[in-house]
């Protein structure tokens, strides 16, 4: 069964590099969600003002990961505990968030909260938005790590999120 997740949590690069390395991930789309700007840009949503946060839309086969190991990932791979930031992104557009398709969507996500508030020890602002329109990104978006290896921001930020879920998700890694 294929499930699709819209998740926010920093840079979409980062959060596209690491789930392309996981078992069971079918389909990512990196893009925007939350705002009110219809067909956003890049620049438009870097600007900070259109509301939309950086975002994946993953697509998983529940048979081969449980969508509970999909969402520990996500909150392993960045800092749930920043409020419209990751590291050096700062704004609303790093935020992170869940865009739940339905109840049971949303349900997930507040368990996956109280799991990363274990683990984090607290103090997690990750919010549960309704889900708008999910606007992809620009193709040069798409896979961006893999089509830029040499990229300085890759090899500083994304670089050490893919080895921290390797690490922690060894069995789920392809």
């Amino acid at each position: 069964m294929t499930t699709t997740f819209v998740l926010a949590g920093g840079c979409f690069w980062c959060l596209d590099a690491v789930y392309r390395n996981v078992r069971g991930v079918t389909a990512i789309t990196a893009g925007y969600i939350g705002g009110t700007v219809s067909e956003p840009s890049y620049e438009q949503v870097c600007t900070g003002t259109t509301g939309h946060a950086e975002a994946i839309k993953i697509e998983f086969d529940e048979a081969t990961i449980p969508a509970d190991i999909v969402l520990d990932i996500f909150f392993t791979l960045h800092d749930p505990r920043q409020l419209n930031r990751q590291g050096a992104d700062i704004g609303t557009q790093y935020r992170s968030a869940m865009f739940p398709a339905d109840a049971k969507q949303r349900e997930q996500f507040a368990a996956a909260i109280d799991r990363a508030n274990n683990m984090w020890g607290g103090g997690v602002v990750t919010a549960i938005e309704d889900a708008t329109e999910f606007w992809p990104a620009e193709d040069y978006h798409q896979d961006f790590f893999a089509k830029n290896p040499g990229n300085g921001y890759c090899n500083a930020v994304a670089v050490p999120k893919v080895r921290k879920v390797r690490a922690g998700f060894a069995d789920w890694m392809g």
